[in-house]
């Protein structure tokens, strides 16, 4: 086994990251939920919550949620703004990080009680997964965020994010050591991570590969495969060098909250995510991925049928891009003349506006079509 998987600051480093998207993207959900004049509670799940502190003294998820939480109850508290009830409920099979994890919010005084109910269990995760399942059945005007990190990943499965995403209510954000998955790929693929793939792809057909990027990129594919396009999901890579990788994974049915995770994916990540820049002929995030160039992807998306605004969004989404992205290389095409965009309507469309948005998503799916020349 390579050294560097065996250190602590590295699993640290690893763990920080991931928090901190966490903790940044949660902020976001909150705030946007909570002031959406629909929602009447939001439900809250970490379940595999661990202590809340790790041996550096960072801080963990658990912790970095209830921060998020306290601070955005105040912030309304002051403008007099009323939000819903946000309840957290902490889950960790072991019952002593639970009781650690209770003595260092109460010490921290990190939550109270009007901001929403704190609840902690020791429940197996397979069992939750049931409860879940069946609890999001019944909401109406109900949010759900599950947060996922195992120890290990021989418990999950593909099957696991379906049930939690099916109500259409929730978000997953999980977590899964894709380093150590790879080299058991490599190396002869082990019974768990058999059965993940099983699910998602036939199994016969799995490519072993010849990186640990090449590896996140098929198993993302299976993922998109077997949870088919009404549910969005998109990757978060965590690199300490070229031979370590790790991945987060985000899942939702809702193109708003999809779009908000890949806003903050690129706020956080310069080199994959603010660091893309168009004019560049091989950007970092195009090397890490190994993915195409994203104006071809565009491109033949836009050549292959008639295509609206609405189509344009979805798409750009679904390949981990933003507008903002999809308006820059629109931009340059248009002032190259390869690029004409129509209103439905027939009135004249102003040079440069290519209604890529989630407003014109929801309220004017068809306002404009592209057509290449």
């Amino acid at each position: 086994m390579n050294k560097t998987l065996n250190s602590k600051s590295d699993l640290l480093e690893h763990s920080e990251a991931k928090v901190k998207l966490l903790g940044k993207y949660v902020s976001k959900y909150f705030n946007i939920i909570s002031n959406d004049k629909v929602t009447n509670r939001i439900e809250y799940y970490d379940l595999f919550c661990g202590e809340g502190i790790y041996e550096n003294g960072g801080e963990g998820s658990p912790i970095v949620t209830l921060r998020a939480l306290k601070e955005l109850h105040f912030i309304n508290k002051a403008k007099s703004n009323a939000i819903p009830p946000i309840n957290i409920h902490l889950n960790d099979i072991k019952p002593k990080k639970i009781d650690k994890l209770k003595q260092i919010i109460a010490d921290k005084k990190l939550h109270y009680n009007d901001f929403g109910k704190l609840t902690f269990s020791t429940e197996d995760y397979k069992n939750l997964i049931v409860e879940l399942e069946e609890r999001f059945s019944k909401f109406t005007n109900q949010k759900a965020f599950v947060f996922i990190d195992p120890y290990g990943y021989k418990e999950i499965r593909a099957s696991d994010i379906r049930s939690l995403l099916v109500s259409k209510k929730s978000e997953v954000l999980l977590f899964l050591p894709t380093q150590f998955m790879y080299r058991f790929d490599k190396n002869g693929t082990p019974e768990a991570l058999i059965e993940i793939l099983d699910e998602m792809v036939d199994y016969q057909n799995w490519k072993p590969t010849t990186s640990a990027f090449k590896f996140v990129k098929q198993f993302t594919e299976g993922l998109r495969t077997y949870l088919k396009d009404e549910f969005f999901v998109d990757t978060f890579l965590i690199q300490k060098d070229s031979n370590t990788l790790f991945c987060l994974f985000f899942f939702s049915s809702h193109i708003r909250g999809f779009e908000k995770m890949l806003e903050t994916k690129w706020e956080l990540d310069e080199e994959r995510g603010e660091g893309f820049r168009y004019h560049k002929n091989r950007d970092l995030f195009s090397l890490a991925t190994g993915a195409h160039p994203f104006e071809g992807r565009l491109l033949d998306f836009l050549s292959a049928d008639k295509r609206y605004n609405s189509d344009l969004y979805r798409f750009v989404l679904h390949n981990g891009f933003l507008p903002k992205h999809a308006n820059e290389i629109l931009g340059s095409l248009q002032e190259k003349s390869k690029l004409n965009v129509q209103a439905i309507d027939g009135t004249k469309v102003r040079k440069g506006a290519f209604y890529v948005n989630y407003e014109n998503y929801r309220n004017e799916p068809k306002r404009v079509f592209y057509s290449v020349r």
